[in-house]
Parts: structure tokens; C-alpha cells; sequence
């Protein structure tokens, strides 16, 4: 890993601290919906980030459009269906449910698919601050469309909100505007935290659970966070440098 990504790991960890870590567990939800949940969205932006974050903690796929600044593949389609160009904006095809407002979206996947209540809205102040914390650290790292190829067919990305290296990822997938499958994979177990190699060393024996954390070992033979899929190219791999570099060679104009 060359200085320039050292550097930009780093300030990925120091945003998922500023985040407090949130979006690292998964508590699964009741049900998991049939059809995918669909967002629209752009790494970057603070209220996005909350979604996301509820995402992985009820252990809910979703289909991602990103929608940059600048963007023209999906953001104007945001506009046509809710009137405003404003994200998140979720789509439920389970339900026919559309809506914005990070809150409200929050509170709808809690009630329908979690089983249980979201997390009390007295501290919302203090998590859109957090979150806005965490975007500053990025800069503006997600939150603009760069020039692009169009993917014919949407990629796939096994994923933890606040896994430094998967931001990485998912904040160049933002700018290309290239859509994609995410498959949240928090931990299910507390000794799941931490690097993948303390849990090798330390439980090196301990069954793997959660629904993707299964899926991702029994596809690539691992547990390890960002793992990308490519249906286009056939290309499958770990690593966010190698991701980020066969990113740019594929899809950057």
C-alpha cells in the first residue's frame, strides 16, 4: 500500500471514529423484504449515511443508485418519481412505499422489517452532527459525478457501513455513478470486531454467523470487507486498492 492510500485509509478510520463506529453490528432484522429495497443516495451526504447505517444494522440488502452532484444517470429520475431532487430516497417495490427524509426512511424499515422500534429520535441532532462530522473528514470524496462508462448490469459489493476500506469503494461507485447490489455485512458477534486477522488468531475456530457474512465465505472462501462482484466482466475480488484501480481501468472516462 503506497503513502497516498495509507493516507486515505487513515482518514477513513478517522471517519468511522467520528461516526463512533456506527453501522459495524448487525442485529437482523424480523423479515427480510422479497423484492430489494431500492436507494437513491450519494456517499458523502450525512443523512444518507444514517440510512445506510440502519441498513447494516438490520441486516437489509438494498439496490444503491447513486445520485452525485452533477449526476445524470439516476438523480433526475429522483426528481420525476418524488418531485424533488432530495435524498435519501427510498424505494420499497415489497410495499409501493416511496419516501424521503433519512428519519422517517429510518423509522419505516425499523417498523417494517426490523420487528422493533429505531433508535429514539431525541438524539437526532446529535447524529446528523456526527455524520456531518464524518463527510467533512471525507471532503467531498463521493459527493460529485465524475465522467463514466455505464455498467450494462449492476455490480455487486459485499459491504459494512463504517468498514474504512469499503467507503473507499463505495465513494468512487458514487462518483462513476456506476449502481450496485450491496450486500451489508456487519458483524454478527462481538468477536467479529476488529481486523479480520485478530479473529483468525483469536477465534480461529469459531463458526462464521449472519446472513451475507455466510454467503461472502462460502462464495470467496473469506469474510473480508469490500469483496466486489462484476456480472459484466466475470471479475470477482477483495482488496479496496485493487478494487479502486479496476474501477478507474473499467468504468472511469
Amino acid at each position: 500500500m503506497g503513502i497516498r492510500s495509507s493516507l486515505d485509509v487513515g482518514g477513513s478510520v478517522l471517519a468511522s471514529t467520528a461516526r463512533y463506529w456506527r453501522g459495524t453490528n448487525a442485529r437482523p432484522a424480523a423479515r427480510q423484504p422479497e423484492q430489494v429495497l431500492e436507494l437513491y443516495e450519494f456517499e458523502g451526504c450525512p443523512f444518507c449515511r444514517l440510512v445506510r447505517e440502519a441498513l447494516t444494522e438490520l441486516d437489509l440488502d438494498a439496490m444503491i443508485y447513486p445520485c452525485p452532484a452533477r449526476g445524470k444517470r439516476f438523480r433526475p429520475g429522483v426528481v420525476e418519481m418524488g418531485g424533488k431532487a432530495l435524498f435519501p430516497y427510498l424505494v420499497d417495490p415489497n410495499t409501493g412505499m416511496a419516501m424521503y427524509e433519512s428519519a422517517d426512511i429510518i423509522d419505516y424499515l425499523y417498523e417494517t422489517y426490523g420487528g422493533r422500534k429505531a433508535p429514539t429520535r431525541a438524539i437526532r441532532s446529535l447524529e446528523v452532527t456526527t455524520s456531518g462530522l464524518t463527510s467533512a473528514v471525507r471532503a467531498a470524496a463521493g459527493t460529485r459525478a465524475h465522467a463514466s462508462r455505464a455498467a450494462e448490469k449492476p455490480l455487486e459489493l459485499f459491504s459494512f457501513e463504517s468498514s474504512p476500506y469499503s467507503r473507499r469503494v463505495r465513494e468512487r461507485l458514487s462518483e462513476l455513478e456506476i449502481p450496485y447490489l450491496l450486500h451489508n455485512t456487519g458483524k454478527a458477534m462481538a468477536q467479529d470486531l476488529g481486523p479480520p486477522w485478530v479473529r483468525a488468531r483469536l477465534f480461529p475456530d469459531l463458526p462464521v454467523k449472519g446472513r451475507n457474512r455466510l454467503a461472502l465465505l462460502e462464495r470467496a472462501g473469506r469474510v473480508q470487507v469490500p469483496y466486489l462482484v462484476d456480472p459484466n466482466t466475470g471479475t470477482e475480488m477483495f482488496e479496496s486498492d485493487q478494487i479502486l484501480d479496476y474501477l478507474n481501468q473499467t468504468y472511469a472516462a
